[in-house]
């Protein structure tokens, strides 16, 4: 997933929190350009603080985008397989950028924000991919000629830290001026954080309830601080990969990416056919529709002691039919599992498949998605 900075760190970017990090003896690695956090103390510790109380990460190196004009919606709507016309001011979609194959160019977060007060215009807020942040930046800028919609790339000028776990909110809410029990799932809200302004959405890439909070970086250091005195776990991208897992959450440029449409990807939930006109790619994914996928990105669960890990072969009667995307040992279920593409005959779960790993093969089951499901959060899957 990651490499080791010792050698190219000179090159790499830094967050605002990188201080607070290395002060804390993480372990850093190369990601996405980045030195990042890999874990604090051990993946399994950071993994079960998220799952029973609460952890924070560090994931300021991911893109933002603000934009702001009349034509806003109309514009965004066509890069995209969603609905956005019909989200209210102060809520959020999960959607993806498309190209003309109907592949996914990065998968990211759009927040609608309440109108200029001023001049009436829609504004907007994208949280996108570090790896993919000047590709979709470059993607939008070249739809937004002559619309009048402005757009300005904030990512170096904030820091954004992810509060996650069940008991997220009631940490995280000493150091917050407004009610976080009123901001729902997927809301938004600009806020008051120790006494300066922020933005706060309750969003996550863990399974579990949580907020992800914009601010200044001098706000975000001694808001880590805060929460980090306050009993909060600092967690690397190694727990985020695991608890992401877990809840079948895709990660871009492996479990999806421009060779993969949404359909294929399980991510058909966010494609919106019936709801809004044309767009990007729409005729492939009505095609797809219609005639059905090929492939289907499945759910699998080892059935014998063996870790499937991305890029391992697939089998189906001893002949190779897919590939594993991402996989892990799950830490709350103690179970090998894995995600993979399969043809669409051999996705039914109860489907009896092989894994090959290190030129052995070992039996898996296709199950259903997502692995782990929060008792206080409906993940869709």
């Amino acid at each position: 997933m990651a490499k080791s900075t010792e050698s190219n760190a000179q090159s790499l970017s830094r967050t605002p929190l990188y201080d607070l990090s290395t002060e804390l003896k993480a372990r850093m690695v190369e990601f996405s350009g980045w030195e990042m956090p890999v874990q604090y103390t051990s993946i399994s510790t950071e993994h079960e603080a998220v799952r029973t109380k609460a952890g924070m990460f560090d994931i300021s190196h991911m893109g933002k985008f603000i934009a702001q004009g009349h034509d806003l919606i109309e514009k965004i709507q066509y890069l995209v397989p969603s609905d956005l016309s019909s989200l209210e001011p102060g809520k959020a979609q999960y959607t993806v950028l498309l190209n003309s194959q109907g592949g996914i160019i990065d998968d990211f977060i759009f927040y609608r924000q309440s109108n200029d007060p001023l001049t009436n215009e829609v504004r907007g807020f994208m949280i996108v991919n570090a790896a993919t942040k000047a590709n979709d930046k470059a993607w939008i800028l070249s739809h937004l000629e002559n619309s009048g919609v402005k757009f300005q790339d904030i990512s170096e000028e904030k820091v954004l830290l992810a509060v996650q776990g069940p008991e997220a909110e009631s940490y995280l809410q000493q150091f917050v001026k407004e009610n976080l029990a009123s901001i729902g799932f997927f809301g938004h809200s600009d806020i008051t954080v120790l006494d300066k302004p922020g933005f706060i959405a309750r969003t996550g890439y863990t399974g579990e309830d949580g907020f992800e909070i914009m601010v200044d970086p001098p706000v975000g250091i001694e808001l880590w601080r805060s929460l980090l005195n306050a009993g909060v776990t600092p967690c690397g991208l190694g727990a985020r990969d695991t608890l992401r897992l877990e809840a079948a959450m895709a990660l871009y440029g492996q479990d999806i990416d421009t060779e993969t449409t949404p359909l294929e990807a399980g991510l058909s939930w966010l494609v919106h056919l019936d709801k809004k006109g044309e767009f990007i790619a729409r005729q492939v994914l009505e095609t797809q529709k219609a005639e059905g996928v090929s492939k289907r990105l499945v759910g699998l669960e080892m059935l014998e002691r063996g870790i499937a890990r991305h890029g391992y072969p697939v089998l189906s009667d001893g002949k190779v039919v897919g590939e594993v995307t991402s996989g892990t040992k799950s830490p709350t279920l103690g179970k090998a599992i894995a995600l993979a593409y399969i043809p669409k005959k051999l996705a039914k779960v109860g489907q009896k498949l092989e894994v090959e790993i290190r030129g052995k093969i070992y039996a898996a089951i296709v199950v259903k998605r997502p692995f782990y499901r929060s008792k206080k959060l409906k993940v869709k899957s």
